[in-house]
């Protein structure tokens, strides 16, 4: 089992549309994929109860027994944005994967500069026990606020997946309890091409 936390202490930064959309890509794969929703806002949650019945399964961590969710390949945690110091070190201690999703106005910068300081802290990501992704969310190419979020992930220290543009495709996916890669048309190409770098350092660090 490997388990993947979707974190960032900046709410609204966009964990659960990387926690939804990286857990129906998985499953499509064919992957046994659990959803752990600790938002109170329970937005993955709902999601999950709005998944049709004809797609890859994507199973709620709430209805199952520690003894099934061990046997998951995956396990996706989407976590709240008031997530503490001593939350944090717990949760990075049980993850193999950290995604910080970041958005690209100067309060989710200054918010997220906070994070990672403290996820460089922690002895699992020194050790690279657990290894940390950054991915740039609702981002307008070719505008100033995009280089500058493309500025400060470089300078993090830690890996750069890739910048997903604002789009109405993931209204569209999250309103049907689907992801990106499971809705039907060609639109989507330009969208699942900027996804590719964070599924294949999922894939290759798993």
């Amino acid at each position: 089992m490997r388990r993947v936390l979707v974190a960032n202490t900046k709410g609204g930064s966009g964990k659960t549309t990387l926690a939804t959309n990286l857990a129906g890509y998985l499953a499509q794969l064919g992957h046994k994929v659990v959803l752990e929703d600790i938002d109170r806002q329970q937005s993955s949650a709902s999601w999950l109860a709005r998944r049709p019945q004809h797609v890859a399964s994507v199973f709620n961590a709430e209805d199952l027994g520690k003894s099934a969710l061990q046997k998951a390949d995956w396990v996706i945690t989407d976590s709240p944005g008031g997530l503490r110091d001593k939350k944090i070190s717990d949760a990075v201690t049980e993850t193999d994967l950290i995604l910080v999703p970041v958005a690209p106005s100067a309060f989710d910068i200054g918010a997220t500069q906070d994070f990672l300081s403290l996820l460089a802290e922690e002895k699992a990501v020194r050790k690279h026990k657990t290894f940390v992704g950054l991915v740039g969310m609702r981002v307008m190419p070719r505008t100033k606020s995009a280089e500058r979020l493309l500025t400060f992930m470089d300078e993090s220290g830690f890996a750069v997946l890739s910048m997903l543009r604002s789009s109405q495709i993931y209204v569209t996916a999250a309103e049907e309890g689907l992801s990106i890669f499971e809705l039907s048309g060609s639109l989507k190409e330009v969208d699942i091409a900027q996804w590719n770098p964070v599924t294949d350092w999922i894939l290759q660090n798993s």
